[in-house]
C-alpha cells in the first residue's frame, strides 16, 4: 500500500486522477489532496469518503508520500516537483515543464515503459494529443519504421480545462469568450497555445518534440497543425504516416487490433469509425479510417480519437504509477 498525493486536486484533471485511482483500485494507504490556498477546505470524495483539500506548501511532502500526481500548471511543477523528489516521493507531472528535460523520462506505458527505470524522482506525462498519437503508432513503428508523420488535430475544449468548457457554453448563448480569442461555438480555431517565431504554436511543437523523445528517434519527421473545435470532450486526429518499409493493410489492422490500449473501429461501409461520443469516458485510443496514401511509396492514413482528460492526462499518469509499483 502506498501514500499517494494529488496536486491540483480540484481541477478537471485532478478530479479525474481521483476518479481513476478509485476505478483501478490503486493500492492506497493514505490519500492526500493539495491545491491552491483558495481551494483549501474543499471536500472531494474517494471511495465514498470525503477528503479535505489542503493548501500546497513546501512542507506538504514531509509526511512520507510515495507517489504524487501533479496537474497544477508549469509554475507549480517547477517549484514543488523537486521539493517532493528530494523527500523520496516520485512525482508524475502532467504539466509541460519537465517534458523535454533530458534527465526526466517522458512516458506512455504502452510505448516506452522501460524509461521508468532511469527516473530521478520526476516523470513527465506527455501532452494529451501526443499520447493518443503514439499509442497506435508504436506497433507500426516497431514493424515498419516511421519516416514521417503529418498530423492535424481536432481538439476538444476540455483540453483547456473548465474554462474551455465554460467558453463553449458561454459562446453558444451568444456571450463573449473569456478563454479563447474568438467564440468557439460554431467555429474552429487553428490556435492552441502561443505562436512561435517559426509560425507553429507551442502545442504543435510539443507533438513534434515529444514524439521523438518518446520513440527515442530523432530522425522521425513530424509536422502538426492543432485546431480547437466546438466539442466538449475527446480529441480527434487525422494522421498521415510514411513508413520506411512496405506494409500490407491487413497486417496493419491485425497489429492495431492486438495492440495494448487500442480499439480498432474500422468498417466505414457500415459507418463504423472512431467518434468522440464513443471514446468519451474510456481509457483506450480508438483507431479507424485506415487507408493507403498512394502519393508516397509506403503511406497510410488513419483517424484517431481518445478521451483527452482520461488517457490524455489522468489515466496515463495513473498507469505510470502502476508501472512504478510493478517494477519496484
Amino acid at each position: 500500500m502506498y501514500n499517494v498525493a494529488v496536486v491540483g486536486a480540484t481541477g478537471m484533471v485532478g478530479r479525474t486522477f481521483i476518479k481513476v485511482l478509485e476505478e483501478r483500485n490503486f493500492p492506497i494507504k493514505n490519500l492526500l489532496l493539495f491545491a491552491s490556498k483558495k481551494s483549501e477546505g474543499t471536500n472531494l470524495e474517494f471511495k465514498g469518503k470525503p477528503y479535505k483539500v489542503k493548501e500546497l506548501r513546501e512542507d506538504s511532502f514531509d509526511s512520507g508520500i510515495d507517489i504524487a500526481l501533479f496537474s497544477a500548471g508549469a509554475a507549480v511543477s517547477k517549484k514543488f516537483a523537486p521539493i517532493a523528489a528530494a523527500k523520496r516521493c516520485t512525482v508524475i507531472d502532467n504539466s509541460s515543464y519537465w517534458r523535454m528535460d533530458e534527465s526526466v523520462p517522458l512516458i506512455v506505458p504502452e510505448v516506452n515503459p522501460q524509461d521508468t527505470d532511469w527516473h530521478h524522482g520526476i516523470i513527465a506525462n506527455p501532452n494529451c494529443s501526443t499520447i493518443q498519437m503514439v499509442v497506435p503508432l508504436k506497433p507500426l513503428h516497431d514493424h515498419y519504421g516511421i519516416k514521417r508523420i503529418v498530423v492535424s488535430t481536432y481538439q476538444a475544449v476540455s483540453g483547456a480545462g473548465k474554462n474551455g468548457v465554460d467558453d463553449l457554453k458561454r459562446t453558444a448563448c451568444g456571450e463573449q469568450p473569456k478563454q479563447f480569442p474568438y467564440p468557439i461555438y460554431n467555429n474552429c480555431l487553428p490556435h492552441i497555445d502561443d505562436f512561435l517565431d517559426n509560425g507553429y504554436t507551442k502545442e504543435e511543437m510539443k507533438m513534434v518534440n515529444e514524439t521523438r523523445k518518446i520513440f527515442h528517434d530523432e530522425d522521425i519527421k513530424v509536422t502538426a497543425t492543432t485546431v480547437r473545435v466546438p466539442v466538449e470532450n475527446c480529441h480527434s486526429e487525422s494522421i498521415n504516416v510514411e513508413f520506411e518499409k512496405e506494409f500490407d493493410l491487413k497486417d496493419v489492422r491485425i497489429l492495431l487490433s492486438e495492440a495494448s490500449g487500442v480499439v480498432l473501429r474500422d468498417d466505414p461501409g457500415n459507418n463504423i469509425y472512431p467518434l468522440a461520443t464513443a471514446a468519451s469516458g474510456h481509457d483506450e485510443v480508438y483507431v479507424g479510417r485506415l487507408r493507403r496514401d498512394d502519393t508516397v511509396n509506403s503511406g497510410i492514413n488513419m483517424f484517431v480519437v481518445a478521451d483527452n482528460v482520461r488517457k490524455g492526462a489522468a489515466t496515463n499518469a495513473v498507469e505510470i504509477a502502476e508501472l512504478l509499483i510493478r517494477r519496484i
